[in-house]
């Protein structure tokens, strides 16, 4: 029977194995791996990608790494994103748009404290879903799961939305 682990970026349990994380998001082997499964799925089967911008968007802000530039921002733009969909109502193409601005202003943003807890969903419960249905469902569940975590941080990023919106 496997040994199962907390990941240190989301709080899932996933298990304890070697391998490679992501450069800057961190995470244990096990969620990341997790991670590659849920998206080998979206982008084989178009049925299950419809929600792939909020699959991106929450592993990252679950996984918000070390307070460096490229994590600082990576975040930023990723809660920028859940903002827009989540909250907002607007298209997958309209969030993705806005990241694209967000990658244009290195150094703009500025680190916001991580949440003391991610969410209660993670990859892990995405990962475990059993068909197209389930899979969109939890990933919805899932991306509110982790936008409602950064609630502290809300306003900051409606302010950082509203900068973009005047560009």
């Amino acid at each position: 029977m496997p040994q199962f682990v907390p990941c240190i970026g989301c709080g899932g349990r996933f298990p304890a194995i070697e391998g490679p994380t992501h450069r800057y998001m961190t995470s244990t082997p096990g969620c990341w791996l997790a991670y590659g499964e849920v998206l080998a799925r979206e982008y084989s089967d178009p049925a299950y990608a419809r929600l792939h911008r909020l699959t991106t968007d929450t592993y990252a802000v679950q996984h918000p790494g070390q307070p460096n530039p490229q994590a600082i921002q990576s975040v930023a733009g990723h809660l920028i994103s859940l903002c827009l969909v989540l909250e907002r109502g607007k298209s997958m193409a309209e969030a993705t748009k806005a990241l694209g601005l967000v990658a244009k202003r290195k150094g703009h943003y500025v680190r916001l404290d991580p949440p003391a807890s991610m969410g209660a969903v993670t990859v892990a419960d995405v990962q475990a879903a059993q068909s197209v249905e389930a899979h969109l469902a939890l990933v919805q569940k899932w991306a509110e799961s982790a936008w409602s975590a950064w609630t502290p941080h809300h306003d900051r990023v409606r302010l950082w939305l509203a900068e973009l919106e005047r560009i």
